[in-house]
């Protein structure tokens, strides 16, 4: 028997599914408080020696949480190639305006403190908040299209055709819903950078970044309920017309799907999967009330609470779909048909069973060794070390 016949490609496939699932979600919770710090930064730190405790309080892992993001997008080019392909032909100029305002962000922290130059630092601010407020604001809005689906169809030879120019498809993507959902994952990094602050900083930053993350979370809040709504009554849902096929070849126009009814019909298929919006409505109500009450290490791990949540409620809502076409239903993307051969998934698997461990480990270990508030004295002090 070959070896990697003992997991079938159907296994596989859904594996592949959730553990892109978990890198995603991965980089929004570690990642996004980076974020969320970022575009927090010229509100709560009023002066220099207070930005640069701002700073400081992600300075030693925001390039460690940076992994995920890389884990994600390689994951997607190795388990799930059509997906890549057409994710970052039809989002070209969006996912080039993320990697722009990412790149601000490690130039920003190494070059802000190089100059004493009070115009130089205030600058290097705002770069950060843009490093940190844009990339959150368009990966919402991304998963926003993803749910009405993406122009773009297949031809006979597997071909991918994107509709419109390079401009008309980056304005394209700014559509009512889809600033809703890009709304409210801003709206949820501030909350989690707000939730960190609060437990890295002393006041008067802490209290400001609570005050700020206490909106944060009532905008997010609203803001979700209002996109369940929508996408209830305002969105078309897609589904297989056809007999789904999990082991066979990778080729989407073998299957037949259609267009219509609502993405909310999987609760009544899948009554169990709404626990994942209520873990994102729970969350947020409760970091809402942590930060109030300025339970610090409580907030933060009910912010994690929500992002999990309303990140889930995203992928089990569409599943099998992870990439619907708007124009051609037949070319929607699916995990049953648009993933890498059964080999290729369970080497990828193999080597993720021995490497994500280590990875957590590291990670945790780092944490803990970083334990602590960042104070004044600290970056005032130990001018060598600190941003």
């Amino acid at each position: 028997m070959i070896l990697h016949d003992l997991i079938s490609l159907d296994v596989l496939r859904v594996i592949w599914w959730g553990l892109l699932g978990v890198l995603l979600i991965g980089f929004a919770l570690t990642d996004g408080f980076d974020m969320g710090v970022g575009a927090l930064l010229p509100f709560v730190g009023k002066t220099d020696t207070e930005r640069r405790v701002v700073i400081n309080t992600v300075g030693p892992v925001w390039e460690g949480n940076q992994v995920w993001f890389i884990l994600g997008g390689g994951a997607i080019f190795a388990a799930w190639p059509p997906l890549y392909a057409m994710s970052f032909s039809g989002f070209y100029l969006a996912m080039f305006l993320v990697l722009a305002a990412l790149i601000l962000r490690p130039v920003g922290f190494k070059y802000r403190s190089k100059r004493e130059s009070a115009r130089w630092r205030n600058g290097w601010d705002w770069a950060l908040f843009i490093g940190g407020f844009v990339p959150a604001l368009l990966f919402g809005v991304a998963v926003g299209n993803v749910l009405q689906g993406a122009p773009f169809h297949l031809t006979d030879d597997l071909l991918p055709v994107y509709e419109g120019s390079a401009f008309g498809k980056l304005f394209g993507l700014l559509n009512p819903f889809a600033l809703l959902a890009g709304v409210v994952s801003a709206a949820m990094i501030v909350m989690h950078g707000a939730a960190w602050l609060g437990l890295k900083a002393e006041d008067p930053i802490a209290g400001r970044a609570r005050r700020i993350g206490l909106w944060a979370a009532g905008v997010a809040f609203i803001g979700y309920a209002l996109a369940g709504v929508w996408l209830a009554f305002g969105i078309d849902g897609y589904a297989f017309a056809s007999e789904i096929v999990a082991n066979g070849p990778s080729n989407p126009l073998f299957s037949e799907v259609d267009k219509g009814g609502s993405w909310l019909a999987a609760y009544g298929e899948r009554p169990w999967i709404a626990i994942a919006p209520a873990f994102g409505f729970i969350g947020m109500a409760m970091a809402a009330l942590g930060l109030k009450a300025r339970r610090d290490i409580g907030t933060l791990l009910w912010s994690k609470l929500a992002i999990f949540g309303v990140i889930s409620s995203v992928g089990l809502t569409m599943f099998p779909f992870i990439l619907p076409s708007s124009t051609d239903p037949r070319s929607s993307l699916t995990v049953w048909d648009a993933s890498s051969s059964h080999l290729t998934l369970f080497v990828m698997l193999v080597v993720t069973v021995i490497f994500m461990p280590l990875i957590l480990l590291y990670t945790a270990w780092v944490y803990k060794v970083l334990w602590g508030k960042v104070t004044e004295d600290d970056v005032t002090t130990d001018t060598g070390a600190m941003y």
